[in-house]
């Protein structure tokens, strides 16, 4: 079962607002690859608590100097370390309590 942070819910207007980042900054994110907003049926997008707090993190970064593409590579490694870590706990798991997948 998903967080409720991570239910895409929220417009990009209200990201805007609670961000102060402008929707041209979010969308011009979002065309690097660094977030992914869902799209309605008429192509508004919707955000999750999750991505405001991502989107803040990049705001951060880029205010230090990093570049976006820096950005992207450090969330691909991120990704991959958690994947890692995922596959070995189900490792320990499957190992101590002969476990199948979760």
């Amino acid at each position: 079962m998903s967080s409720y942070k991570d239910k895409k819910v929220i417009t990009i207007g209200i990201v805007n607002e609670i961000t102060g980042l402008t929707c041209r900054m979010i969308r011009y994110y979002e065309s690097r690859g660094l977030i992914f907003p869902e799209r309605t049926e008429r192509g508004t997008r919707k955000y999750s608590f999750s991505d405001i707090e991502l989107l803040m993190e990049i705001a951060d970064k880029r205010e230090e100097g990093i570049q976006t593409y820096e950005i992207k590579q450090e969330l691909l490694n991120d990704n991959k370390k958690r994947e890692v870590r995922d596959q070995l706990i189900q490792g320990q798991l499957n190992a101590q309590f002969n476990m199948k997948k979760l």
